[in-house]
């Protein structure tokens, strides 16, 4: 069972752009961000995306919610540096996709609309690939 949520001292690392790391209890807790998932580091908006998510939470205060383990183990959740939730600031600002096969709610996909209609960051690229359709074209998925 997950907990409630939970308070973080600070963001002490940014693994990519959406997987981070928490100080919590002196003890380094990773998290990846809940319902989206953003390009990998070579793809367009690769680095941008990172420095969106380093700008947004790196040193900062934040707190989590839990949603789910990963295959692998790692906390997923949502991530609030600050007062700013970081999942949907990513989606927002067009640094990340809503990713459809774990996302539930109606919120992030509207504001990937927006997004997408204002072609904020990755939609100004004229055929952006969500990262779960190159693993599956490279047949890795």
């Amino acid at each position: 069972m997950l907990s409630a949520p939970a308070f973080a001292h600070k963001i002490i690392g940014i693994a990519n752009d959406d997987t981070m790391t928490l100080l919590m209890d002196r003890k380094p807790l990773k998290i990846r961000l809940a319902n989206i998932d953003a390009p990998e580091k070579a793809q367009p908006y690769g680095n941008r995306s990172r420095e969106s998510l380093s700008d947004m939470c790196w040193g900062k205060k934040a707190h989590y919610e839990p949603q789910s383990i990963d295959r692998y183990g790692k906390m997923v959740a949502i991530v609030i540096c600050d007062g700013v939730e970081a999942n949907r600031e990513q989606v927002k600002q067009g640094m990340a996709w809503v990713y459809p096969k774990y996302n539930k709610g109606r919120i992030l996909p509207a504001i990937q609309e927006h997004a997408f209609n204002d072609r904020r960051g990755l939609w100004a690229d004229p055929d952006p690939m969500p990262p779960w359709e190159l693993l599956e074209a490279a047949g890795l998925a």
